[in-house]
Parts: C-alpha cells; structure tokens; sequence
C-alpha cells in the first residue's frame, strides 16, 4: 500500500493493546487490579520486576509500574471499561469499602450519559480514575 493512497479513516484498522499507569507501590496495586477488578496477571514479556501485566476479557493489557513519581489524576482523564452486570460490580464495590460515584460526584450511584448508557466513576490506590459503564457495543 502506497502512503500516497492511505485513507486513515477506513485503511487503519487499529485495536487496543494497552495502557500503562505509574503505581506508587506495585504489590498495593497489583492486588486492587486482581482483587477489586478482577484482572488476571499475565507474563511481563520479560521486563523489570517493578512491572507487573494485567489482562481484560477482551485480551487488552494493563501495565502498571512501579515509580516513586507525582502525577496529577483527574476525573475526565480516565480508563474506561464495560461490563454487562454494572449492578453487580457496584455491589462489589460497596462489599469491599471502595468509594465510587456518578460524573457529577454523587456516592453511590450511576448517571446516564446521552447516550443512555450507565457510568460509575472510582479510583484506584494511586488516584487513577476508571469509569465502568454499562455500555454493550
């Protein structure tokens, strides 16, 4: 394929592989992605111990590595994820004290976005923010 004929928006057909976060302390949040989310752990390809890789359902990877730096979280910057039982994993939440709210910050609860889909907002150790929706594409 020529870069000349490239069209980005139907020749690019891109899939997530994966984010990775800075954790203050790898084993607190190591068991937050296992425990809290559910994630599993796989292999670090061979990395550093101060990396651990955690997968989703859908095969895409969660890096996180351990690094003693400040960064500033907020709320609209955030990882999102889906699941089909939202109700449940609220129930998980408050069964294991985990803080979560809807957009405008309300505890406990969802909201729904335009687009009707239901959305909960908490973090994890470090402060990062997810969002779990019930968003089934």
């Amino acid at each position: 394929m020529s870069t000349q004929n490239v069209n980005a928006q139907t020749d690019f057909i891109f899939k997530k592989d994966h984010d990775a976060i800075q954790v203050s302390d790898l084993q607190v949040s190591a068991e937050f992605y296992k425990n809290i989310m559910g994630l599993k752990e796989i292999p670090n390809g061979g990395l550093p111990d101060h990396i651990r890789w955690f997968q989703l359902s859908d095969k895409t990877q969660l890096h996180i590595i351990e690094n003693k730096e400040k960064i500033q979280k907020y709320k609209g910057v955030h990882m999102a994820i889906s699941t089909d039982i939202l109700h449940a994993f609220m129930e998980h939440l408050k069964n294991n004290n985990v803080h979560f709210e809807n957009w405008p910050g309300e505890a406990g609860t969802t909201n729904s976005r335009p687009d009707g889909v239901k959305q909960i907002y908490f973090q994890d150790p470090d402060g990062y923010w997810i969002e779990v929706n019930d968003n089934q594409l």
